[in-house]
């Protein structure tokens, strides 16, 4: 294997230590992708410089320039403190002729916006949710076809940003108040979509023309109020002594052989109808009348070792350092390929 000098982009105050003596889980966990990625990477032989960027995009400019690296690991989430901006960084990298990994911007701008990705899976007759947005400075009017429950979020946050167990509507009033809500601390417009009731499967993808699609895995939570609705909530995602306290896990799905073979064919079409490239995550739920419907794709999505998409890799026979270079060969072939 050829030693490659890779620059990691991440947000300044994730920059990890060099060792994780000392500290606490609670700390390790929001640094913890970046540790694991570029520990790894240094462990298999590769020469890994980590930039952290915010508000600048001079300094990846200049340490391409200066130190030209083979390849750029991007483990950015957005850059200026918004969501969508990341493109743009993924875009500079292209005009600058660098490789890097994960998503391309045409992916990230398809999938990011939930409206769009799911009006184009419509027009393919993939099964979603019935939905409708709510912009900001309008008043919020229900479509006569869009029946309670709903579940109300952000048209284009990740991570589960302004999501919570009140983001689950049954009624008009509850509706508006949950959609001011997403207007005025989340400050974006607002999508409602049918609420599914049932399980939330995540699909891990990963590839460029050639795709392989990993088990599917399962949110699953043993201890919550038998009345609470199992959604991907902030804390369900984040907070540890939330998980632990309701028995917040996430594991492989447990399903029949005709189910897994659909998700794997279903997947990899979304994957290719949304253009996204280098790895993602394709969240769905089976609803109670056996139904698969799609939720949202998450380009770049989290790859800790200990996160859905490493373990289901794992689950597929990819150890955690080889995932990581074929994240890397599959930055460096996509450049040579457009």
């Amino acid at each position: 294997m050829k030693r490659l000098r890779i620059l990691a982009l991440m947000h300044p105050q994730l920059v990890p230590p060099d060792t994780l003596d000392g500290h606490t889980e609670e700390e390790i966990n929001v640094w913890k992708t970046e540790y694991d990625v570029v520990s790894h990477l240094r462990a298999i032989g590769h020469e890994v410089r980590v930039l952290g960027v915010q508000y600048e995009l001079l300094p990846i400019r200049d340490a391409v320039e200066e130190w030209k690296p083979h390849i750029v690991f991007n483990l950015l989430e957005e850059f200026h403190g918004e969501v969508l901006f990341d493109q743009n960084v993924v875009s500079l990298l292209e005009l600058l002729k660098v490789p890097y990994t994960g998503c391309n911007p045409r992916g990230m701008i398809i999938s990011r916006g939930k409206a769009l990705s799911k009006k184009l899976l419509l027009y393919h007759r993939i099964r979603v949710p019935e939905f409708a947005v709510f912009p900001m400075g309008r008043k919020v009017k229900r479509p006569p076809r869009l029946a309670f429950p709903l579940i109300v979020k952000s048209l284009i946050e990740h991570a589960s940003v302004g999501i919570a167990q009140a983001s689950v509507v049954d009624s008009d009033e509850k509706l508006a108040e949950r959609v001011r809500f997403i207007h005025e601390r989340v400050g974006t417009d607002a999508i409602a979509e049918q609420f599914i009731e049932g399980r939330e499967l995540y699909v891990s993808v990963m590839g460029n023309e050639r795709l392989v699609a990993f088990p599917a895995w399962e949110l699953v939570a043993e201890k919550l109020a038998d009345n609470a609705p199992l959604i991907a909530t902030a804390k369900v995602k984040h907070d540890i002594e939330y998980q632990a306290r309701h028995g917040i896990d996430i594991r492989a799905a447990e399903l029949t052989p005709e189910q897994k073979a659909f998700l794997v064919h279903v997947s990899k079409r979304i994957y290719k109808i949304l253009e996204l490239s280098g790895y993602a995550r394709i969240d769905f739920r089976l609803g109670s009348d056996g139904q698969f419907y799609f939720l949202e794709a998450n380009p770049n999505p989290e790859i800790a070792e200990r996160e859905e998409f490493a373990s289901a890799a794992k689950a597929g026979g990819v150890t955690y350092p080889e995932l990581l270079q074929r994240i890397i060969n599959l930055g460096l072939r996509q450049q040579r390929v457009e």
